[in-house]
C-alpha cells in the first residue's frame, strides 16, 4: 500500500511540474521579448501629435441661460500633417468648432472653440469634447466645467413638477 501511495505521489508531482513548465513555455512563446526592443508599447514618432495650451476650462459661476465660449489652442508637435476628422460634445449644450479635415502642418497652431449653453442646466456642470484625429491615440479629450446658478422662476417650476410627480 505504501508503494502505491508513493507511486501515486511521484506521478502527481511529475505531472504537476511538467504542466507548470509547459504553461511557462506557452507564456514565453506568446509574448516573446527581443533584447533589442523594450517591452513597452510602441510610440508613434513619425505621425502627428496634438499639444494643447490647456485641456480643461472652468467658466466659474454663471447664470442659467447664459451662453459662454472658450478656446483651446493646440500645436501639431508631430512630424506629419494632423487631421481632425470629428469633434463631439458630450451633450447638445456643448458645441465645438474646429478645423475639420484640414491638414495642419507640423509646427502649425490652430484653435478649437467650445460653446456651452447653460439653459436648463442648473448646478455644477462638467462636459467634454472628444476629438477624433490621426494621432497615435486617435482621440483627444477636452473638458469644460461651470457652476450654473439656477434661474429663480425656472427653479420654482422644476420644484413644482417634482412635487407633482411625487404626489402621483
Amino acid at each position: 500500500m505504501n508503494k502505491s501511495v508513493s507511486l501515486f505521489l511521484a506521478i502527481s508531482l511529475t505531472v504537476l511540474v511538467a504542466c507548470q513548465d509547459s504553461a511557462a513555455k506557452k507564456i514565453t512563446n506568446a509574448n516573446p521579448v527581443n533584447n533589442s526592443q523594450a517591452a513597452t508599447p510602441a510610440v508613434q514618432t513619425d505621425g502627428p501629435a496634438m499639444t494643447f495650451d490647456k485641456i480643461s476650462h472652468d467658466f466659474g459661476t454663471i447664470e442659467e441661460g447664459e451662453k459662454v465660449t472658450t478656446q483651446f489652442s493646440f500645436t501639431n508637435t508631430g512630424k506629419s500633417d494632423l487631421i481632425i476628422v470629428d469633434a463631439r460634445g458630450s451633450c447638445g449644450c456643448t458645441v465645438p468648432e474646429y478645423p475639420k479635415n484640414t491638414p495642419i502642418k507640423p509646427g502649425d497652431s490652430q484653435t478649437i472653440t467650445v460653446s456651452f449653453d447653460s439653459s436648463n442646466k442648473p448646478g455644477v456642470q462638467q462636459k467634454s469634447v472628444t476629438l477624433s484625429a490621426n494621432t497615435a491615440s486617435g482621440r483627444e479629450m477636452l473638458r469644460i466645467k461651470a457652476n450654473v446658478n439656477p434661474d429663480p422662476v425656472k427653479q420654482q417650476q422644476r420644484e413644482a413638477q417634482a412635487r407633482a410627480r411625487q404626489q402621483n
